[in-house]
């Protein structure tokens, strides 16, 4: 038999901290749940410690009034520091991925420090600016108290912490790592945040230039052009080939341009609805992966998603079947979670996992040759990391590459388009002052 001493909640949301003997870590989580004890940390306790568990719970409720409020007001000290926020794509309820990010940092440095989940919820729900993440954080800090696992309290909102949130927190949870798991999950989602933010940041000058050019040509097909036209019309019957184009295209952006934005959005629309639909779906992220430049961006970045989530799952405890069948839902393309359904299926089968990723042809040779020493040498996850690594560094370059062609030929677009329309203006005017002569 082991010791091992542990932190956990009374049904009643009290703190609790003891020792346990149990044969091993496993078997020590099945007692404390049986005794109505949600634990928060499981660790070995020294050798020679005997377990009294009554008299520790015991001295536990006697101090839990002085361990609350002075572990609030740690947590409200803590919770002092700014949750990052600013880009980042928002949740339907208003709250940005990057908010995410921030609380789970905060929460791992709290964890980190000692003080329970529920206090640490109360002092990061008291400093919320976001009055949505506030109201969120607050109802789970309520779900713990009453006993509720913080996992649990996690998946009831599906919308803010997806499969692979709620998957390492469950695993932390009956591991008794918490505070380390959330180290490793807020690493990921700031990572995520940070490669996001680069993508960003590359494609916002081809699509402000994009932008501007369309705003620039609207204006002056609708506005500028037309009283030049009836200028140019009075002074000439016959207009160059050029100018009668221009002209054709102002008409009809004048008289149908309402009709010809109504399809459009109508055609946008059903598109969006298509792309609801599972075969749409599948469709349009087929499309994607054989679209030149940006096919091979996008794999790179969902197979840099896949290895480095694996490694992070694996690395925190999660078997090798159930972390694959996190990581599919989180790859963000149907064709390429197919293959990863594929490769799952063959796992369960026996088959080590280089074995599928090499004979669907996933990733480069080189890649599956480090997942097979990873798994010969019992450091998978380490591999994993690398793989994600190597992976990345392709997309980036991908990336820099694919903008630092797009930017050009936009500006191309446009100034092609802008001069079309300078020399269809200045044609019956050199024609005029020809005639003049």
């Amino acid at each position: 038999m082991s010791t091992f001493r542990y932190q956990a909640f009374a049904g009643d949301g009290s703190p609790v901290s003891g020792l346990i003997e149990a044969t091993d870590r496993r078997s020590a989580l099945l007692l404390l749940g049986k005794r109505g004890l949600s634990p928060s940390r499981l660790e070995a306790a020294a050798v020679g410690i005997s377990a009294t568990t009554t008299a520790s719970r015991t001295i536990a409720q006697r101090s839990a009034s002085n361990q609350e409020s002075s572990a609030s007001a740690t947590a409200k000290g803590l919770a002092t520091e700014p949750i990052p926020s600013g880009g980042g794509w928002r949740f339907g309820s208003g709250i940005k991925t990057k908010e995410i990010t921030g609380f789970s940092r905060q929460m791992a440095a709290l964890l980190d420090a000692g003080i329970p989940i529920p206090q640490a919820l109360e002092g990061l729900g008291e400093e919320e600016l976001n009055p949505a993440l506030r109201g969120v954080i607050q109802g789970l800090s309520n779900s713990v108290r009453t006993g509720t696992a913080f996992s649990a309290g996690l998946a009831s909102y599906p919308r803010l912490f997806g499969t692979l949130y709620v998957s390492m927190i469950r695993v932390g949870e009956e591991a008794g790592a918490l505070p380390s798991v959330m180290n490793d999950l807020a690493d990921l989602l700031e990572h995520e945040d940070e490669v996001r933010s680069e993508v960003v940041s590359a494609v916002a000058y081809p699509l402000f230039v994009l932008g501007f050019g369309i705003v620039t040509v609207t204006i002056l097909l609708l506005v500028v052009l037309p009283q030049l036209f009836t200028m140019l019309q009075e002074m000439t019957t016959l207009l160059p080939l050029p100018t009668r184009i221009l002209l054709a295209v102002s008409n009809i952006l004048q008289h149908y341009g309402w009709l010809l934005l109504t399809i459009g959005i109508g055609a946008a629309a059903g598109v969006r609805a298509y792309a609801r639909t599972p075969e749409g779906a599948h469709r349009i992220d087929s499309i994607k992966l054989e679209t030149p430049f940006v096919g091979g961006m996008l794999r790179s970045a969902a197979l840099s998603r896949f290895a480095r989530t694996l490694g992070i799952l694996v690395k925190s405890g999660v078997s090798l079947l159930p972390a694959l069948k996190i990581v599919e839902s989180s790859l963000g393309n149907l064709v390429l979670a197919e293959r990863i359904s594929q490769v799952a299926d063959a796992t369960r089968g026996g088959s080590a996992l280089a074995t599928p990723l090499r004979d669907m042809d996933i990733f480069p040779k080189s890649v599956v040759q480090m997942i097979a020493v990873g798994e010969e040498t019992g450091r998978l996850d380490d591999m994993l990391l690398k793989v994600a690594a190597i992976e990345e560094r392709q997309m980036r370059a991908r990336t820099k590459t694919l903008i630092s062609l797009l930017a050009p030929f936009l500006i191309l677009v446009v100034g092609a388009l802008v001069g079309f329309m300078v020399i269809a203006l200045l044609l019956p005017i050199f024609k005029m002052s020809r005639g003049i002569h």
